[in-house]
């Protein structure tokens, strides 16, 4: 599941910066720091990062506001052929979302120990009892990934 620094497929890396940018952003404003972006055929046609506080709004996780821009940008619900590139391993209720949408594949970067759902806690892309699975890459980027919501939250406590 989760990858070394050196088997890192070098075209993960740029795509999750972008979504590092993303996540910044929402930092920027209060939110968790967590970003995600879809990619199909190298670019990215969804990007988003959490808006929780701000829509005032549970459902508002980054992955879930960029499958919907994804999903708009090509007009329908099935992203088949996407990767989800989101800076936090996805909670059950973004991994299942991810699941629903038939995306590819999941590449996130920080592991989540309270609500990891793609191989920490749960399994949820790689469930064989559901109709659809995703492969799933971890770890890419980690250190950073995790350094970021370490400095987000270490003034609040």
């Amino acid at each position: 599941m989760t990858e070394n620094r050196r088997s890192v497929p070098e075209e993960h890396e740029p795509f999750m910066r972008i979504a590092m940018k993303e996540a910044r952003k929402g930092a920027s404003v209060g939110e968790v720091p967590i970003g995600a972006v879809v990619v199909l055929d190298g670019s990215v046609i969804g990007r988003a990062h959490n808006r929780r506080e701000g829509l005032k709004d549970p459902s508002a996780h980054a992955e879930i506001l960029a499958l919907r821009e994804a999903a708009g940008y090509l007009g329908r619900w099935v992203l088949e052929g996407c990767t989800i590139y989101v800076t936090l391993e996805p909670c059950p209720m973004c991994a299942a979302a991810i699941v629903q949408s038939r995306l590819e594949r999941i590449v996130y970067g920080a592991r989540d120990l309270r609500w990891g759902a793609c191989g920490t806690l749960y399994d949820i892309p790689r469930d064989p009892r559901l109709n659809h699975r995703c492969d799933v890459t971890g770890g890419i980027l980690s250190e950073e990934c995790a350094k970021m919501l370490r400095e987000f939250f270490l003034p609040l406590r």
